[in-house]
């Protein structure tokens, strides 16, 4: 009985088991995209759907949720949306985009997309927004980790 309550005291007394940490891995790549019309479209702003290369391989979809004039630059907005890229392994990543975009005749864009869910982590794109081809393109560079 002592050897008993000894043990439980022990087992109590030890901190708990810690979760395990997510595997992070650095991802460099590119992406290509067509604009998505209506009524394939969920957002009554911008969808965009192609392909990711690199570190991150597969298909994605983005949906632009809000757009707000920067007021310095006229041709340049702030927006945010909602990605999601379906991995070749057949993981589906969910993430928020924030970002600014010129929507006038030089039709660059940043943004960082944030994932969360089971995979988080961070990417930075940078790219172009082509209005008159209905086509985007561009680089990532970020974080991502995996439980």
């Amino acid at each position: 009985m002592r050897m008993l309550v000894l043990v439980t005291l022990i087992a109590a007394s030890l901190p708990p088991a810690a979760a395990a940490e997510p595997a992070c891995k650095p991802v460099v790549g590119h992406f290509e995209a067509f604009i998505v019309p209506p009524p394939d479209c969920s957002s009554p702003i911008l969808c965009t759907a192609g392909r990711v290369w690199g570190g991150l391989q597969g298909n994605y979809a983005f949906a632009m949720t809000s757009l707000q004039p920067s007021g310095a630059v006229p041709s340049i907005s702030f927006f945010t949306g909602d990605s999601e890229v379906a991995l070749k392994n057949g993981d589906l990543v969910h993430g928020t985009d924030t970002g600014s975009i010129d929507l006038g005749p030089d039709g660059g864009f940043a943004s960082l997309i944030t994932f969360s869910g089971g995979t988080t982590g961070q990417i930075r794109l940078r790219g172009q927004l082509n209005l008159a081809e209905g086509t985007t393109s561009g680089d990532y560079i970020g974080t991502v980790c995996t439980p």
